[in-house]
């Protein structure tokens, strides 16, 4: 279809999510990228194909930059097929993959082409891939940059995987120095080691308030103050990932204020459930940093609707279910999301008086203008891919484990209610989710950040590694993941 300027599709509701509000119209579709955005009542040429979707509401398809694949070397966790099987049954339509937890980590050009190599012809979305900053590949920085990553990403604190070490501060400013050389961007788990360490240990605890205090809001606090003084003085854009302390809300926003290129993302997870509800045991809660109280999830939502925050991704972190113990000092850290984010922030969005054009600001826009995408994706706009998910808002639906597509049936939404439901997703014009269901084998792309070159469509990727090379997984660290 690329290529083509002839409209083959047209994508007709009451309630088209654009950049200039949401209203009836229908969406054009020619070669696999929107054509024009027309009225509703506009008669489209007779060879073209109409989906009417009434009142049902038509956004752009959805960008989550934050998301762990773990593939290859923890396939078993997750991996490209599923993890993209589910965003696309929840409306996703373009991931970006997190450097670690997979073997080996992106953070070498030769391993992001393995990287490549395993999501060959595997991918239901368009994918891009972070490359990772750790002490040791300050020279590989630029490199990764010129081979196509969307930024780099650290820890300030331990990862929790050895073959991932967090950077310390002198570390930290080297790489940022290197990434400022080149315009790079840096996007950063922001948890200051020393607060962490000086906080009470929750090992051998079933109780989440013990998990709670081992990871307080000053270690957020402080890391954030680090990186915007760093980032004042070495002029580099950073992203402060998985923002869950809302008292580092008025340090960013003074800070950008001031002109400091900083910006910020939170999950759904913080923003639609809180710690006063988190049963003892239930470690598929846990995460790092951690779920908090309700008034501070209050005070997240007053930072969307200011714009503090720029963005809401899911930080969809799996892992085998073995792995979630019910003690919240040894088991792992992550929250598996990837399918309900949509729906999850949609709910709570809606009860606090905000509209889908926020919704799709926040979790299509947002996300596609931090990765600099903003010309292919992440709107309804003429030029744009063709990414479109389509929302029944007013519908609900009680969420069941096993319905959902990654790979293991965990996740704290289980059992919880949810409004809106995912009808359909297309991606550069073909219908590749309906109703829950996958439809068609994988036809996601590889995306390369603006300027790399050509981006790689999976045709154009050499073979893919041998099999356990790509899917065999790696002897799990004890350690618990900060995500």
């Amino acid at each position: 279809m690329k290529g083509s300027s002839v409209v083959e599709i047209v994508l007709r509701s009451t309630r088209v999510v654009t950049p200039e509000g949401v209203g009836p119209a229908a969406v054009a579709v020619a070669g696999g990228r929107i054509a024009a955005v027309h009225p509703h009542d506009w008669v489209p040429p007779r060879a073209a194909r109409v989906a009417d979707y009434g009142d049902a509401a038509l956004l752009p398809g959805l960008v989550d930059t934050h998301v762990h694949i773990n593939e290859p070397g923890r396939t078993a966790w997750e991996g490209f097929a599923t993890a993209t099987a589910a965003a696309v049954a929840g409306g996703v339509t373009t991931l970006v993959d997190m450097p670690l937890n997979s073997v080996p980590p992106t953070t070498t050009p030769a391993h992001l082409a393995v990287k490549r190599r395993a999501a060959r012809s595997r991918v239901h979305t368009d994918l891009g891939f972070w490359g990772g900053a750790v002490p040791d590949n300050l020279a590989e920085l630029r490199p990764l940059h010129d081979a196509g990553v969307l930024g780099f990403k650290c820890f300030l604190s331990p990862s929790g995987v050895e073959e991932f070490p967090e950077l310390d501060d002198a570390h930290l400013a080297a790489a940022m120095a290197e990434i400022a050389a080149f315009d790079g961007l840096l996007v950063v788990h922001a948890e200051d080691p020393d607060q962490l360490a000086a906080a009470p240990s929750p090992d051998g605890s079933r109780r989440y308030g013990a998990f709670l205090a081992s990871r307080p809001r000053a270690a957020e606090n402080a890391a954030v103050a680090r990186l915007v003084e760093l980032a004042r003085r070495l002029r580099t854009r950073v992203h402060v990932l998985h923002l869950s302390s809302a008292e580092a809300l008025p340090l960013i926003a003074g800070a950008r204020a001031a002109g400091v290129r900083v910006t910020a993302e939170t999950c759904p997870h913080f923003l639609t459930l809180t710690a006063e509800e988190v049963p003892d045991g239930a470690t598929e809660f846990k995460c790092c940093p951690p779920i908090r109280e309700a008034a501070n999830q209050e005070a997240l939502w007053a930072g969307l609707r200011d714009g503090t925050l720029d963005c809401v991704v899911s930080d969809h972190s799996p892992c085998v279910p073995e792995l979630k113990v019910p003690d919240f000092g040894a088991a792992w850290g992550g929250i598996a999301s990837l399918q309900l984010g949509l729906p999850a922030v949609w709910t709570a969005a809606r009860d606090r008086g905000h509209g889908l054009a926020d919704v799709a600001r926040w979790m299509a826009e947002g996300p596609a203008r931090l990765v600099g995408l903003t010309g292919r994706k992440g709107a309804i706009r003429a030029g744009h891919d063709a990414d479109l998910v389509v929302l029944d808002p007013e519908a609900g639906f009680t969420v069941d484990p096993a319905a959902l597509h990654h790979r293991h049936a965990v996740t704290a939404y289980a059992g919880r209610t949810l409004r809106g439901v995912v009808r359909a997703t297309w991606l550069r014009g073909r219908l590749v989710a309906e109703d829950g269901r996958v439809t068609g084998e994988p036809t996601g792309e590889l995306v390369e950040r603006a300027g790399a070159g050509v981006a790689a469509g999976p045709s154009a990727l050499a073979a893919p590694p041998d099999a356990r090379d790509a899917t065999e997984p790696a002897a799990a660290s004890k350690e618990v993941t900060p995500t």
